[in-house]
This record gives structure tokens, C-alpha cells and sequence, in this order.
């Protein structure tokens, strides 16, 4: 490399690094985030096995130890927050990530005594990640834990450039690690502490070493055993565990693997070892970073989700099987879930291809990333022409590096791009291989002058999308603004509706030197997402009734269900008339408050239509909001992308106080 190439290097991990730790703030350490939310309040039990214990079994035993991510252990308390004692808890989430936060927490905790007085206080790393402002352990997890993920996606931008470097040479290296560095996706799953960005990284490093294993030990002339292929291999195996260990799905990189041991082996006298070597520390790893997915099997058997019948059922036994194979019946959609059903209808592949090229990439990346995928299969493939037999396209391939990205790529695209559910994040660990793929599909253009100008088009399509997206940052979450409002507007003791499956307002916030209590205010919550099918019926309606003739006002503070339920008039035949009703103020509710964040390019809100895709006309208030704020409506989009940090918001009033029968008689009810 060049003075300038490190120099450039250098400058994107800076960059990266602004765009990922701007904003950890982002929710005021609110909790917006339910699956963030839930590994930090696990987090806030987990104790490491005491060295000097006089108990060293207890500390091991499923059911009384405290590194145990599936029971809440006896006796584990924290402040401000409710432990439940001495029960088993669904942790469906990798265990890596988890005791990483914990660890990084903790060394924090010694360190930070001598650095604060060295920084100034105002500064983020001062008060939230090192606790200067002195937070309880439920929201410094939270702020170290998203410092922590940052960090990780970071060096995920530093292993695509090796890796780039190592396959196509410095200069598609470092335009595939510009490109990375300014993806939307990975900047906004990077201020989240949860698995995904973890996954990803362990991913992209494991494809590195396989890749540097496979030129190390290529040629049958060389030993491998002496080349340092062995030690790439192992490397490899590590990082395969530390990401099955992050997430399982991770545990088709087994398939590069395998071919990279292979590849390896073909020179060396006993070809069967490196596959054992890298396997061998792949499973090794995973056992010491996720030890009680070995050792709980305390789980009450049952059958989950249809998964293998009676095997399902005695491999259930096993806390970490059954979590697994919970998640398999979830995004198989075989478990009917409320905030699942929003995949409905929607086209296996192309979802996932319109969510990154809308939203998660952006027009530009998202055109380069798929492009390039396309062409690496193309460039793969075009080589084997003349080659005849399996043996001799085997043997062909061996000698192509870029073969063991693709056996990740692929693999990991056809099974998961056909799940029913379609969480865009689910995408972020081939993310940075299709823009590697489509670094290298840039340079290789033929012409020089369209070459550089593709080039800039596509950095600065990313850098304009990722400046914008980090502009929302700046603002108050919606979710904190609204609760302001309330505080200051709405008396306390006053009942307060909210939706299935989101999150119920005022938080607990402080306002004018003084800490305002979510607990001040009653709530309830209306099911309109739940009971769907013969259930949704007059009874399910009048109980939703009774709360919005009985209560003041009604918080709708994301599309969770106003996007599903209209779109389903099959499955809720009463309850999918509910949101039109009352965003015409058919239902005596009138909009007093409406407010969101959204990415800002040029003073412009870049909006997502939270309505279009349900068929539904927004409230007046809503549309006399986006007039006087002014921006451009980007179409659909998934509703875990914006449902976080950026969910439009809104509170009603209820101002007719109509009885139940004349809410009634609003619907258009079978038989009437």
C-alpha cells in the first residue's frame, strides 16, 4: 500500500466511526429498542464465575449459576428495574454480544474513574459510555453495549478492506470499505446493542482467514502445515464459533469452511485434517462462549413450531435447541405471531431486494450491491468455460479465491431471503459482501474515465444518504417528545390507551429539574392485532370499545398495527375498519399531537408512507403536519427499520365521549 492508500484507509475507519457513534443517545437510553431492551435486562444478572469461590459447581449448575443467559438467577437484583427471581426466560439472542457487553461494561467500570476527570463532561464518551452522569447499570449497559456494537461494525469496515485487498488489491479494498462505511443499514444497526452487527463481523473476519488459508495453502507443491494456512484455518474455525455463538444462522459458514479446508488439504499428505483443525476450533469456541447452550437442558419439553416432530420435542429439553428452533417456527411462519403477520403477502426475495435498495442501502449502494453480487457469480462462472467434467470445474474453482465468499453469500441469500419473515437486518451480513462484489465490478470497467466516475457517483450517493440519516439523530425521539407533551398537558391519574405490541406513553423523563413518572398514568391497551380469524368478533370489539369510551386519550406511536391489520380484511373482518374510523374522527377522538424524525437531506424530511400500503388515508392533522414540514414520501418500508428511531407519532383526545353503542354503531358488522 501507499502512503495515500493508508492515509485513505485512515480517514474511512474515521468516518466510519463519526457515523456510527454519533447519536448513542438516541432514545435519551429510553429503551425504545424491545430486543436491546431485553438483552440489557438480562445483561444486568450476568456475573462471571468467581475464580476463588468456595461453590464452584453452583456457579456452573443451570439453574443457580449467574452466567446463565436462560434462568434469572436466585438472589439477582439491580436498581430500577424488576429481576424475576429463580425463573427460566426465553433468551433468543446470541450469547456472544451479550457477555461481550458485560465484559466491556465492566472494564469500563474500572477505567472510567481515571479518565473522567481527564475529558470534558459534556462529551458522550464522558457522561454515557464512561458514566459521568452517573446512570443506574440498566442504562449504562445499554450506552457501553452500543459503544461496544459501533466499535464491531467498525472493524467490519477494516475486514472488508483486508479482505477486499486480499481478493481484488488495495484499491477495490478501499472503495469497498468506503462504501461499507456509509451504509445506512449498518450505521443504524450499529447504534443497537443486539446480535446482527456481531454476527456480521465474526462473518466477514471468518471469510478473511478462510480466504487467506486457501493462498496459503493452495499449492500441492507447499506444505501447508508450515505456510501458515494451518493457523489461518484455525483463525477461521474461531470466528465461525464466536458467530454461531452471535446468532445461528451463522452456522452455514460452515459451508466455506469446509471448502477452504479442502482446498487446503489437497496438498498435504493426510487431507482430512484441516477440515478437523477448522471444525474442531469452530466447535471449540462456540463451547467456551456459549457454555450453557451445552449445559441447560432443564427446558420443559414441547414440540415448537412443527420443527422434526418427537425429535423437536426431546431436542427441546435443550434451552438453547428450543430457542432455536423457535426462531426457525417464527421466521418459517409456522407460529402466528402479531408482529410477524406484517409479511403477509409479501414476495420472498424481492421484499428483502426492494427494503435494501428503498431504504437500507439506498437507490445507489443498493443498485451497486445487487449488481455486483450478479456479476461476481458472472465472473466465477465465465472462467469455467472449457472445462469438462466436475473434477476439472472442481479443481478450477480451488484455485478461485472469491469461491468461499460466495459459498456465504449464496447459501445464506436462497434460505434466508425465502423466510416469511423479512426483517430487513436479516440482510446485513451479506451486506458487505455485495458491496465488495460491487467495488470490484466498478473497477472493472474498461473504460478509466467511467470507471472513477462510477465510482464517485456511488461514494457519494452513500455519503449523501448517510449524512441524511444521521441528521435524525439530532432530533428528540418522537416517543420523548410526545411524553413531554403529556406531562405538560395531560393531568396525571388520567387513562391513557395504547396499541398491541407497542410501547405505552409517558415514559419516565425529567422536565424542568424535576423527574415526571410514567406510573402517574393508567394504561391500557387496545388488541386489535390480537385473536384473529372466528376470533375477531363482536366480543373482541365491544371489549376494545369499552377502553375508548372509558379513556381520555389514545396513543398510536407507530404503524405496528395500523400497517397489518387493514391489510388483512380475511383474518380481522371487524377490527380492520378500526384505524380509518378513527383517523376520520368517527370515533370521537380528535389528533392533538403528531410528531416524527426522519433522515433530512437539503432542510427535506425523507419520509416513509406508513399509510399507502394499508390502504389508508392519514388523519387531517397528520397531512396539514407534513405541509407545513416539508420533505418527499419515499414509499413503503419495513416496519423494523423505522420503528425504532424514527416512528411517526400520534395522540388523540377524546372529545365526543361517544358511548359504546354509537362506537358501535361506526362498524359495518356481519349480519347488520
Amino acid at each position: 500500500m501507499t502512503r495515500l492508500q493508508r492515509g485513505a484507509l485512515v480517514l474511512i475507519l474515521i468516518s466510519a466511526a463519526a457515523l456510527r457513534l454519533t447519536g448513542l443517545d438516541w432514545d435519551g437510553f429510553q429503551h425504545h429498542h424491545p430486543d436491546e431492551r431485553y438483552i440489557t435486562w438480562v445483561a444486568t444478572t450476568i456475573e462471571f464465575p468467581a475464580l476463588r469461590s468456595t461453590d464452584w459447581a453452583a456457579q456452573w449448575r443451570p439453574e443457580t449459576s449467574p452466567f446463565n443467559p436462560f434462568r434469572w438467577p436466585p438472589g439477582a437484583a439491580s436498581e430500577g428495574i424488576v429481576v424475576l427471581q429463580d425463573q427460566p426466560r426465553d433468551f433468543a439472542y446470541g450469547h456472544v454480544p451479550l457477555y461481550l457487553g458485560v465484559i466491556a461494561t465492566r472494564l469500563v467500570e474500572r477505567v472510567a474513574p481515571w479518565l473522567i476527570p481527564l475529558l470534558p463532561s459534556d462529551w458522550s464518551l464522558t457522561a454515557d459510555v464512561l458514566n459521568g452522569a452517573g446512570r443506574i447499570e440498566f442504562h449504562h449497559l445499554a450506552a457501553v453495549g452500543r459503544a461496544l456494537t459501533a466499535l464491531f461494525d467498525v472493524g467490519t469496515v477494516l475486514f472488508v478492506f483486508l479482505l477486499g485487498r486480499r481478493l481484488y488489491g488495495p484499491t477495490v479494498g478501499l472503495t469497498a470499505a468506503a462504501l461499507l462505511a456509509v451504509t445506512v443499514l449498518h450505521i443504524q444497526l450499529a447504534h443497537f446493542f443486539t446480535s446482527d452487527p456481531y454476527l456480521t463481523f465474526f462473518a466477514v473476519a471468518a471469510i478473511y482467514f478462510m480466504v487467506a488459508a486457501q493462498q496459503a495453502g493452495a499449492s500441492r507443491a507447499a506444505n501447508p502445515r508450515h505456510n501458515g494456512a494451518a493457523l489461518r484455518l484455525a483463525l477461521a474455525g474461531g470466528m465461525v464459533g464466536l458467530a454461531v455463538g452471535s446468532k445461528f444462522t451463522a452456522v452455514l459458514l460452515l459451508l466455506p469452511l469446509l471448502w477452504a479446508s479442502w482446498v487446503v488439504g489437497r496438498s498435504a499428505s493426510r487431507r482430512w485434517w484441516p477440515a478437523l483443525l477448522a471444525v474442531g476450533a469452530a466447535a471449540v469456541v462456540f463451547a467456551l462462549t456459549n457454555p450453557f447452550a451445552l449445559l441447560d437442558w432443564t427446558c420443559p419439553p414441547q414440540a415448537v413450531g412443527g420443527f422434526l416432530g418427537g425429535v423437536g420435542e426431546t431436542l427441546s429439553r435443550s434451552c438453547y435447541a428450543q430457542n432455536v428452533m423457535t426462531q426457525n417456527g417464527m421466521v418459517r411462519g409456522r407460529i402466528d405471531l402479531g408482529f410477524t403477520r406484517q409479511y403477509a403477502g409479501t414476495i420472498p426475495y424481492l421484499y428483502f431486494f426492494e427494503m435494501l435498495v428503498r431504504w437500507g442501502m439506498g437507490p445507489v449502494l443498493g443498485l451497486v450491491g445487487l449488481g455486483g453480487l450478479v456479476w461476481a457469480v458472472g465472473d466465477v462462472t465465465s472462467t469455467m468455460r472449457g472445462r469438462h467434467g466436475l473434477m476439472a470445474i472442481r479443481d478450477h474453482l480451488a484455485e478461485n479465491p472469491v469461491v468461499a465468499p460466495l459459498l456465504w453469500v449464496i447459501p445464506y441469500l436462497l434460505l434466508t431471503g425465502s423466510f416469511y419473515v423479512k426483517f430487513l437486518r436479516y440482510m446485513q451480513p451479506i451486506v458487505p459482501f455485495l458491496l465488495l462484489f460491487g467495488a470490484a465490478m466498478l473497477w472493472r470497467w474498461r473504460n478509466e474515465a467511467g470507471r472513477r466516475a462510477a465510482v464517485l457517483v456511488a461514494l457519494a450517493g452513500g455519503a449523501i444518504y448517510a449524512l441524511a440519516f444521521v441528521a435524525l439523530y439530532g432530533a428528540e425521539h418522537p416517543w420523548n417528545a410526545a411524553s413531554r407533551w403529556i406531562h405538560a398537558n395531560v393531568p396525571p391519574g388520567t387513562l391513557i390507551l395504547s396499541e398491541q405490541l407497542d410501547d405505552y406513553l409517558p415514559v419516565t423523563i425529567e422536565m424542568d429539574g424535576a423527574l415526571r413518572l410514567r406510573t402517574d398514568y393508567p394504561n391500557a391497551e387496545l388488541t386489535w392485532l390480537s385473536l384473529p380469524d372466528a376470533a375477531d368478533d363482536a366480543a373482541k370489539l365491544d371489549e376494545n370499545l369499552r377502553l375508548l369510551a372509558e379513556a381520555d386519550y389514545l396513543t398510536v406511536i407507530s404503524n405496528r398495527v395500523y400497517g397489518v391489520v387493514p391489510r388483512l380484511p380475511q383474518r380481522f373482518p371487524i377490527s380492520n375498519q378500526y384505524h380509518q374510523l378513527l383517523f376520520d374522527g368517527r370515533l370521537g377522538y380528535e389528533l392533538v399531537w403528531v410528531g416524527e424524525r426522519t433522515p433530512r437531506l437539503l432542510g427535506r424530511s425523507l419520509r416513509a408512507d406508513t399509510f399507502g400500503w394499508p390502504g389508508l388515508r392519514p388523519p387531517d392533522g397528520v397531512a396539514a403536519y407534513w405541509q407545513e414540514q416539508a420533505g418527499l414520501t419515499l414509499g413503503r418500508a419495513d416496519e423494523s427499520f423505522i420503528v425504532y428511531d424514527q416512528p411517526l407519532t400520534m395522540i388523540f383526545r377524546n372529545t365526543g365521549r361517544l358511548s359504546v353503542a354509537q362506537l358501535r354503531a361506526a362498524f359495518d358488522l356481519p349480519g347488520d
